[in-house]
């Protein structure tokens, strides 16, 4: 008869000690038993101490011992019984397998992707995933190989994520929500760690925490985006630098005019701007000329 069952039973299972101290007895009894028949040529008790070693092995096959963070999944001739989380030495129908399974966390170090962004640049990429079993029956009877299954539906969803999104601003894309996968690691792992959980809920298995552990440029056109990127720091830096430079240059000259050092007419005005905006926006120091004459002579 197949099982209905499709969650977790967690069930509970008698301590070990008593049923260690009953066997002990048994076989005790056994050996006594032997040594009477021997003594006494008596084949009764032969057969009585046979018959108690054979229940004392079988008691014995019932014995289990379960660490912190473990678990049994017990089935009967492949029908799930439950599943025992408690600790210690335990003891449960002899005729039951017991499966047992780490509930601690694992970390799975994903491989380098080479993958394509949203705008089709290649990238490489890699992921770090920490999870653990939350339902034994799904992880043990729902997939083949939880682990497995782990592995691969975290490269797919790996995939996909860098297919969302592009690796880096730029100005001919609309990126969704403004995120890319660069400046935006918190809500692109959390977009990971929500996307995964979905796939890897039919496994039993929680998503603990997910995050990108590895993020480049693919080889081939790594040096080519890493000078647009130069090139598009230096056109930052460089308009920072005009503004700040424009900004300086106007209240110099309303300072000027306002305490009336001196007497500005246009053409001074704009000898004045020049001579600011170069030492102000050049590269390098500059060179002070004292000019002898006049502007216009």
């Amino acid at each position: 008869m197949a099982s209905t069952v499709q969650n977790e039973k967690e069930i509970k299972v008698h301590s070990g000690w008593v049923s260690l101290i009953i066997t002990i007895v048994i076989f005790a009894l056994s050996i006594l038993f032997f040594v009477l028949g021997g003594k006494n040529d008596n084949g009764a008790y032969i057969v009585l101490g046979s018959i108690l070693t054979v229940i004392g092995i079988i008691i014995l096959a019932g014995f289990f011992n379960l660490a912190p963070n473990q678990a049994a999944v017990l089935s009967l001739f492949g029908d799930y019984k439950g599943t025992v989380r408690q600790t210690g030495i335990l003891w449960t129908n002899p005729f039951y397998s017991k499966k047992k399974l780490s509930l601690r966390s694992r970390n799975l170090n994903g491989e380098k992707l080479k993958v394509n962004d949203q705008v089709g640049n290649p990238i490489e990429i890699a992921a770090v995933i920490v999870w653990k079993i939350r339902d034994t029956y799904k992880a043990s009877f729902d997939v083949e190989n939880y682990e497995e299954f782990v592995k691969v539906q975290s490269e797919s969803a790996v995939r996909h994520l860098a297919n969302l999104y592009p690796y880096d601003f730029s100005e001919n894309v609309d990126t969704e929500a403004n995120i890319t996968l660069r400046g935006n690691a918190e809500e692109v792992a959390q977009a990971l760690k929500n996307e995964l959980q979905e796939r890897v809920a039919k496994a039993g298995v929680e998503i603990e925490e997910a995050r990108i552990s590895h993020l480049a440029y693919a080889p081939e056109i790594a040096a080519a985006m890493l000078q647009r990127q130069q090139a598009s720091a230096v056109i930052a830096a460089r308009q920072m630098i005009v503004e700040g430079a424009v900004g300086m240059v106007e209240m110099a000259i309303d300072k000027l005019s306002e305490k009336g050092v001196i007497d500005l007419d246009e053409e001074k005005k704009a000898a004045m701007v020049s001579n600011l905006m170069v030492v102000l926006c050049a590269e390098k120091s500059a060179s002070p000329i004292v000019n002898a004459g006049t502007l216009y002579h």
